[in-house]
């Protein structure tokens, strides 16, 4: 398995700034690296506007970064690459039903859970879509279901 040359920005975002480097579970750290920054940067800006913007720019800008990163390991969204987990999580802080600290945990149990257990059509889009598209669209995915979910628990709370 080829190495993530840090020193190459494109493999700096994939990693999420080397948070998928750290094990075991990638994913799960990329996922936290990601809330720690939403929440730096919702306390900057209390934008949603910001997170959509910023999400959407994310996404398109990991379509690309997860296929060079790809293809440069040589390997289909390997785990280390968790530049999508992070987008998935900004666009969620654009849609939270509130901003407060049992949101942002429970942001990110409902996300990796929804990442993990990849409902249908997750999985379907996980292993159909072979591009960085496929990479970042099932966890965009698992962001709607987690999104969902956690707007159900804040509805009955």
């Amino acid at each position: 398995m080829k190495k993530f040359n840090l020193k190459n920005p494109i493999h700096l975002f994939a990693t999420g700034f080397g948070s998928g480097l750290i094990q075991p579970a990638p994913g799960t750290w990329g996922s936290l690296a990601g809330v720690l920054i939403a929440i730096l940067l919702w306390n900057l800006t209390a934008s949603s506007l910001f997170f959509i913007g910023l999400s959407l720019i994310g996404f398109i800008a990991g379509c690309y970064i997860c296929d060079k990163t790809s293809q440069d390991l040589n390997v289909h969204d390997d785990g280390r690459i968790v530049w999508d987990e992070i987008v998935a999580i900004f666009m969620m802080f654009a849609f939270l039903p509130e901003y407060n600290w049992l949101l942002y945990i429970l942001t990110f149990i409902c996300f990796r859970i929804f990442d993990i257990l990849k409902p249908y059509p997750i999985r379907y889009f996980d292993e159909k879509l072979e591009t960085g598209l496929g990479i970042m669209f099932d966890d965009i995915l698992a962001a709607v279901y987690a999104l969902l979910a956690l707007h159900l628990i804040y509805w009955f709370i």
